[in-house]
C-alpha cells in the first residue's frame, strides 16, 4: 500500500490545483499559466529551497503527466477523424509543410548560430519547430475555439507536425544514444513508420469493431473500456519507440467514427482535465527557475525570433484553408505554444552529454529548453486569451496592408 505521505502529497497537489484554478476562473484567465506556475512554487526548486517541504514529481505524478498528453491527444483525435483527414490531405499537407519549412528550417540557422555545430542545431530547430499538442488542445476546448472554422488549419498543423516529431524523436534518439550511428537511425525510423501505418491500419478497418466495444450496457463499462484500449495501445507504441501523444490520437480517431463520440467525451471529459492539470503540474516541478539564469539571453533571442515565425506560419496556414484575414490571424496567435515535445527534446540532449555532446552544451540546451516552453506557454496561452483585442489592432493593417498590395498589382 501507499505510505500515508505520498498520499498527502498527492492531496496536496490536487488542492494547489483546485486553488489556482479557482484563481484562474476568477480573473477570466486561462488556467495553464496558472498551473505551471503552482507547480514551479511547490517544487524543490522553490520550496525546496525555501521551506522545509516541497513536493516532487514523484512516479505517479509522471505517469500522471503521461496519462494527460494522452487523454489531450486522445480528445484532438475525437475531432479529427479519418474521412475528415484524407479530405484534407492535400491542405494539412501544405500547412504543415509551411510550417516545418519556416519554423524547423528557422530553428535549424538559429542553433547553427548559438552553437556552432550540426547536432546542436538539430535539437534546437526541434525545440522551437514542434507545437504543444497538449497545451493547445486544452485551449481550444477551454476558449471554444475548437468548433470554429480557424480550428481546422490549426488542427491539420498539429497533426502534421505529430507526425513529423515522431520520426524526429527516433532520429535525435539514434543520434544521441547510437553516437551519430546512421544505421540505427534507419532503422528505428523504420519501426516508428510500421507503427504508424498499424495504427492507421486500425482507424481505417477497426471502426465495427470499436462500436461494438462501445455497446456497453453501462457508462462505468464504456469508460473502462475506452481507456484500456487508449492507454494500452499509447504504452505499446512508447514501448516500440513512437510517441504515446501520436498513438492516442489515432485512437481517438477510431472512435471518432462510431456512434458514441458525443457520449465519450462527456463521460472522459473530467478524465481528460484532471490528468491534464497533472501534467502542467509536472511541468512546473520538474523546472528550476534558476537554470534560466545563465541562458536568459539565448531564451529571449529565441522567443523574440520564433513568436514572429509561428505567427507567420500559421497565418499562411489560415489563409491556405480560405479563412479571412481575421481568423488566419487568430490561427497564427494559437500555434505559437510549445510545451510537451520540446521537454523531451529537452531530456534527450542529457542522455549525450559526454558523448555525442559536450556536457556543457548538453545542460545549456536542456536549461535553454525548459526556460523556452516555460515562457510560450504562457506567451501562447496568454496571445489565444486576448486574441479579439490583438486582432482589433492588427487586422485593419495586415486588410490595408494586402488591399495596397493588390491594387498595385
Amino acid at each position: 500500500m501507499v505510505s500515508e505521505v505520498a498520499l498527502f502529497e498527492l492531496g496536496v497537489l490536487f488542492a494547489a490545483v483546485a486553488l489556482v484554478g479557482g484563481i484562474a476562473s476568477q480573473l477570466r484567465q486561462s488556467v495553464i499559466p496558472f498551473y505551471i506556475g503552482a507547480g514551479i512554487l511547490l517544487g524543490p526548486y522553490v520550496a525546496g529551497r525555501l521551506a522545509p517541504y516541497a513536493l516532487e514529481a514523484t512516479e505517479f505524478v509522471e505517469l500522471g503527466a503521461e496519462l494527460g498528453i494522452v487523454f489531450l491527444l486522445f480528445f484532438l483525435g475525437l475531432e479529427f477523424n479519418l474521412n475528415r483527414l484524407l479530405a484534407n490531405r492535400s491542405r494539412i499537407g501544405k500547412v504543415g509543410t509551411v510550417d516545418l519549412v519556416v519554423n524547423f528550417g528557422g530553428g535549424l540557422v538559429l542553433g547553427f548560430v548559438l552553437f556552432r555545430a550540426l547536432l546542436p542545431a538539430f535539437l534546437v530547430a526541434g525545440i522551437v519547430y514542434i507545437s504543444s499538442s497538449a497545451i493547445i488542445t486544452k485551449s481550444l476546448i477551454d476558449l471554444g475555439w475548437i468548433a470554429n472554422d480557424e480550428a481546422e488549419p490549426m488542427l491539420g498543423t498539429l497533426v502534421y507536425e505529430d507526425l513529423v516529431i515522431a520520426v524526429y524523436l527516433v532520429v535525435a534518439s539514434a543520434l544521441l544514444l547510437g553516437g551519430g550511428d546512421i544505421g540505427a537511425a534507419v532503422q528505428s525510423i523504420g519501426l516508428a513508420l510500421g507503427v504508424i501505418l498499424v495504427l492507421l491500419a486500425v482507424v481505417w478497418f477497426g471502426t465495427p469493431f470499436f462500436q461494438r466495444v462501445l455497446d456497453a450496457g453501462s457508462h462505468e463499462f464504456i469508460v473502462l473500456r475506452a481507456v484500456g484500449i487508449t492507454v494500452l495501445t499509447a504504452g505499446a507504441a512508447l514501448a516500440l519507440g513512437v510517441s504515446e501523444a501520436v498513438a492516442a490520437f489515432f485512437i481517438g480517431m477510431a472512435f471518432s467514427s462510431t456512434e458514441h463520440v458525443e457520449q465519450l467525451e462527456r463521460l472522459l471529459e473530467p478524465i481528460r482535465d484532471l490528468f491534464a492539470a497533472v501534467f502542467f503540474v509536472w511541468i512546473g516541478l520538474v523546472t528550476d527557475p534558476l537554470v534560466f539564469a545563465g541562458v536568459l539571453t539565448l531564451i529571449l533571442i529565441a522567443v523574440v525570433l520564433t513568436v514572429p515565425t509561428k505567427l507567420v506560419s500559421g497565418y499562411l496556414g489560415g489563409r491556405i484553408y480560405d479563412l479571412n484575414i481575421r481568423q488566419s490571424t487568430r490561427v497564427g496567435l494559437g500555434m505559437t505554444t510549445r510545451g510537451e515535445f520540446s521537454l523531451i527534446i529537452a531530456t534527450l540532449a542529457l542522455s549525450g552529454a559526454g558523448t555525442t555532446l559536450t556536457e556543457t552544451v548538453a545542460q545549456t540546451i536542456y536549461a535553454f529548453a525548459v526556460g523556452y516552453v516555460l515562457v510560450m506557454s504562457i506567451v501562447g496561452t496568454m496571445l489565444m486569451q486576448y486574441s479579439t483585442p490583438i486582432e482589433a489592432a492588427v487586422v485593419p493593417r495586415l486588410s490595408e496592408l494586402f488591399s495596397d498590395s493588390s491594387t498595385k498589382n
